[in-house]
């Protein structure tokens, strides 16, 4: 254990496998072991790794839902001269979790930290992207809702930097969708449980990754490497016989006018005008399928 002469204890920010767990750090071992607790966004994921490496320290969950108290409790422990080490369900604390707002809180209340640094999904997406590595931004995940999402996107719509984000699966699509109707025909990289047995790496055109996913069903922890804007809109256009054929295809499942209209929107990125336009040319065609 690093040494510490003061009477209060460290709070040390240890980062963990991210699915492999060989990457595990020797100093992550010897801290998780010495620490007299530990806080553990997921403890059912921490178990595995004090069982493989035979850590008897006790546990703490600290995650989304403990709330301030728990965030408090910590800091008593804290103030105590316990020493506790902070892990999160994967890879480094802090980056899209909880752990955030315990390391401000403990810098608010000026006790020690001490970083232990491990595996990120967000440092080996990358470097496997082939994009460039130079200068990069990290997003997170984007917005559930879909209005401010596209917002969002919007407003990174001129970022030069490689841009990273976390997608969750449930939303990989409508994400993937909206980048590509706001962004334009990017090259890009796929990352899907990154370095776990079934790990998956796709590395293409924004426009491509969709079709490789839209019957598919997506599993697992998602990193997407985009390239930042280059100075022109690789524009990806959807051809009148394709919406057309998105029409057809929301008539069949029982969808009809603006609902019809509504998903092609959401399906292909084309707005709601220019498909209403098409929806008019085929209208009287997709009414007589109808009945």
């Amino acid at each position: 254990m690093e040494e510490n002469t003061q009477k209060i204890g460290t709070l040390y920010i240890c980062g963990t496998p991210i699915g492999n767990m060989e990457d595990i750090t020797l100093r992550v071992i010897r801290v998780l072991g010495e620490v007299d607790i530990i806080a553990s966004e997921d403890t059912r994921r921490t178990v595995k790794i004090l069982e493989k490496y035979n850590i008897k320290t006790p546990l703490t969950s600290y995650h989304k839902y403990s709330g301030r108290g728990k965030a408090e409790q910590i800091i008593c422990w804290l103030k105590s001269g316990k020493n506790i080490a902070l892990v999160s369900d994967a890879g480094m604390p802090g980056i899209s979790d909880p752990g955030e707002e315990l390391i401000a809180l403990c810098i608010e209340e000026e006790l020690p930290l001490i970083a232990v640094p491990g595996p990120s999904s967000l440092t080996t997406a990358i470097v496997l992207s082939g994009l460039s590595c130079d200068t990069f931004v990290f997003e997170g995940f984007l917005p559930r809702d879909g209005k401010s999402r596209r917002k969002r996107l919007r407003d990174l719509k001129n970022e030069t930097r490689t841009i990273v984000f976390y997608l969750s699966p449930h939303r990989a699509c409508d994400d993937l969708k909206d980048i590509l109707a706001i962004w334009g025909d990017r090259n890009l990289f796929f990352g899907r449980e990154l370095t776990k047995k079934f790990e998956e790496c796709w590395r293409g055109k924004t426009s491509l990754l969709i079709d490789f996913l839209k019957d598919r069903e997506i599993i697992g922890e998602i990193t997407l490497v985009v390239e930042g804007y280059s100075g022109k809109e690789e524009v990806y256009a959807v051809s009148e016989e394709e919406i057309k054929k998105h029409m057809r295809i929301s008539y069949s499942e029982g969808l009809y006018g603006k609902e019809a209209i509504k998903k092609v929107a959401s399906v292909t990125g084309v707005s709601k005008n220019e498909i209403y336009k098409v929806y008019l040319s085929i209208k009287e065609t997709l009414v007589s399928s109808e009945e």
